[in-house]
């Protein structure tokens, strides 16, 4: 029951997002706009972290499984952009870069105002 009830959170706050999205007409993706209330709600405390916290370390644990679809999907649009692999390939190359970096910056940033 406990694992119902911290998955029941989770999509609950990520249907909030989609309604967001699209009573607003937002730009930004629903779950993204989830995802940024759940790092809302986290932090102020209204949600603890003991609440969701078994439920998301599954979904962590396995979150490879997740790209599957994406995969797929790739693998049967390929005909679309077989045209432009080389430029598709080029920007997935340089936003690793620039996701890995920043990741690392913000990281360090954090670790430093901890240790203060």
């Amino acid at each position: 029951m406990k694992y119902l009830r911290q998955i029941c959170i989770i999509l609950a706050i990520c249907l909030m997002g989609e309604i967001i999205n699209l009573s607003f007409n937002l730009p930004i993706p629903g779950n993204v706009i989830g995802m940024i209330t759940l790092l809302f709600c986290l932090y102020t405390g209204i949600i603890k972290i003991e609440m969701i916290e078994e439920t998301a370390d599954f979904l962590l644990k396995h979150l490879a499984f997740f790209f599957i679809p994406a995969g797929v999907g790739f693998i049967s649009c390929f005909g679309i952009i077989k045209n432009i692999w080389v430029s598709f390939i080029a920007i997935i190359f340089i936003s690793t870069i620039i996701v890995t970096i920043a990741t690392g910056l913000i990281t360090q940033l954090l670790i430093r105002r901890a240790n203060k």
